[in-house]
């Protein structure tokens, strides 16, 4: 592939990604070629490549004769990927909680502030904007990129499980709790209680997804 391609192949990979991290398109939804080729101005030779790296990221599938589509992610899946998420998550909280500065702590504790915000005048999807942006966030002040790398593919799968778990009554004001007890962790500077606090929130997150699997709504 010519370097024109390569650039236009990773726009068109950053923009999809984007998309399926948003919940911009849907699990399940086709991504046509020439349509979003078209969209995001780049050849269908590059958004071709494009789609062959999304699916091996496991965040779109191949159907035979039909292109490609978001890939669904079951409940099944949701939880194994949770359980992964769990190990690299507290690693992550603990790395954050030795490095954070005290303008980080800051961040950390105004987005805490906002999300509390946010349940209290009951904006769950706004609440679960701000749910990804502090997990995104603690991996920046970690600073450990290969955590980082792994989280950000992992999360990007399940985005559509987390927004309906936010949706859920009872379940934002539960997991405010858990967030606001691994910001403290890592404004006390302390890793074993910050990593505590981060498994604890998780293992909280695949107990939520069990009880979807008995009633979707």
């Amino acid at each position: 592939m010519t370097r024109a391609g390569e650039i236009g192949k990773q726009a068109a990979l950053d923009a999809l990604r984007t998309a399926i991290g948003n919940g911009d398109v849907a699990p399940g939804q086709r991504l046509v070629e020439t349509e979003l080729a078209e969209r995001f101005g780049v050849s269908r030779a590059s958004l071709r490549a494009a789609l062959i790296d999304l699916t091996a990221e496991g965040l779109a599938e191949r159907i035979p004769n039909r292109g490609a589509r978001v890939r669904v992610i079951t409940v099944e899946e949701a939880v194994a990927i949770t359980e992964c998420r769990m190990a690299l998550e507290g690693l992550c909280a603990s790395k954050a909680a030795e490095k954070a500065t005290a303008a980080q702590i800051d961040i950390l504790q105004t987005l805490g502030e906002t999300m509390s915000h946010a349940v209290e005048v009951g904006d769950a999807v706004k609440y679960s904007s701000l749910n990804r942006a502090l997990h995104q966030f603690i991996r920046e002040v970690a600073d450990q990129p290969v955590a980082n790398d792994l989280l950000q593919r992992l999360a990007q799968q399940i985005v559509r499980h987390q927004l309906r778990l936010a949706l859920r009554p009872g379940r934002p004001r539960q997991s405010l709790a858990e967030h606001l007890a691994i910001i403290r962790g890592i404004a006390d500077h302390d890793p074993d209680a910050a990593e505590a606090a981060a498994r604890a929130h998780l293992r909280s997150v695949i107990e939520a997804l069990k009880e979807t699997k008995g009633n979707p709504r």
